[in-house]
């Protein structure tokens, strides 16, 4: 099968198992993404007269077939394909004939593969997005069904001040919203149209129009100059990243919570039987594996963060090959954070507050009872306060 930049020349398999890596494998989520630009180019080069009106008809109803089909499972990328962009015009030329090879004019792989990863990153964003209001809504049921529960509140570990369920559903609630926000504002670098660009120096010998793809596309605006681009890879990648590490971080704190509140020794949580897992040599054990897996979520994301930012440090300008390795690192975070957010919003549901175990210990009204001191007698906090503690000192001994 020819390669996108074959020119009839041998290439050693070894060579060809190491530069094209796992893109043949992650590139199948982006096989959608890329029909949908190249048919937005290739319209683009029909209106600039740049090919036929029957070309262009042609190479658009070949890739919406081929798309069709790797939807359905009917063909795969391969590692002789090397990606999705290699794959579909291979096989664009095979179902049109000579006319498939009319797609590429104007661009590169270098846009084209950012073009469809950009593509795919708005989706994707969005869907998750949409999984954190899950997890939010689960905590608005449990802050609906049980937020009259009472809870000690900790500071350092220690109980601290009274607090109730709604108080803790509530403050993950909130901070999942911020997270779902900071999320979204990523879709700032993601936004930009970088068709037209091409190796990171545009096209200037042929007459473009690269407002044409942006509309047909729906990117809020070009991406320019054209030698930004390539600048700008993995920011948009990174940024993403570090969201969902904020993100996770949240849902980890909130799953340390629960595995707090689900020890014999607290007690104050309850998890159905079909939420949990067993022990191999313990009968008795029943284990709440899933919120230890969610506890321990951010750290993959975090290694994925140092990955993508190592890969672009101290790189020159323009296109480099190491730019490949970025969709590793944000695909697995993407998929890891897509999985706990599904799973925290059905395990959230399952949770039941037990009023009967949770005790509110009588010093957790001691800001309370030096706020009254002030209110009553008109004293400093101060002084309210050291008489508190000194009548709590009494009342232990």
């Amino acid at each position: 099968m020819a390669r996108l930049w074959d020119k009839g020349l041998p290439l050693d398999e070894r060579i060809l198992r190491f530069t094209a890596g796992e893109d043949h494998r992650l590139d199948e989520r982006l096989v959608e993404y890329d029909v949908r630009a190249s048919i937005a180019h290739a319209r683009m080069l029909e209106r600039q007269g740049l090919i036929g009106a029957a070309d262009a008809d042609a190479i658009c109803e070949g890739l919406e077939a081929l798309g069709e089909a790797h939807a359905a499972g009917e063909w795969s990328i391969s590692l002789a394909d090397e990606d999705a962009h290699g794959a579909l015009e291979a096989r664009l030329i095979e179902r049109i004939g000579e006319a498939g090879g009319r797609v590429h004019l104007g661009r590169s792989r270098n846009d084209q593969v950012l073009v469809a990863l950009r593509l795919y990153l708005r989706d994707a964003v969005q869907r998750l997005a949409d999984d954190t209001n899950a997890v939010i809504d689960a905590l608005g049921d449990v802050e609906r069904l049980q937020g009259s529960v009472a809870l000690p509140g900790y500071t350092h570990m220690q109980p601290a001040m009274p607090s109730s369920v709604a108080l803790w559903a509530g403050g993950f609630a909130a901070e999942l919203g911020d997270d779902r926000d900071g999320l979204l504002r990523s879709l700032t670098r993601i936004d930009r149209n970088p068709l037209g660009s091409a190796a990171g120096y545009g096209v200037p010998d042929l007459p473009l129009d690269r407002d044409d793809t942006c509309r047909a596309l729906g990117f809020a605006g070009n991406h320019e100059p054209v030698t930004a681009v390539q600048l700008s890879r993995g920011k948009a990648e990174a940024t993403v990243i570090f969201e969902l590490s904020l993100l996770l971080g949240d849902i980890g704190r909130l799953a340390s919570d629960l595995l707090l509140f689900y020890t014999a020794e607290f007690a104050y949580v309850a998890l159905p039987p079909e939420m949990t897992t067993g022990s191999s040599i313990m009968p008795q054990k029943r284990n709440p594996d899933v919120f230890e897996l969610l506890r321990g979520a951010q750290s993959t994301v975090n290694g994925a963060l140092i990955e993508a930012l190592g890969i672009t440090s101290k790189l020159t300008s323009g296109y480099h090959r190491d730019l490949q390795r970025l969709k590793a690192p944000l695909f697995r975070s993407l998929d890891l954070a897509a999985d706990a957010l599904n799973i925290a919003s059905h395990a959230l549901r399952g949770i039941r507050f037990l009023p009967e175990n949770i005790e509110l210990p009588p010093e957790l009204g001691a800001a309370a009872r030096a706020n009254a001191l002030v209110v009553e007698r008109g004293i400093p906090f101060r002084e309210a306060y050291r008489i508190v503690a000194a009548e709590l000192a009494r009342e232990k001994k």
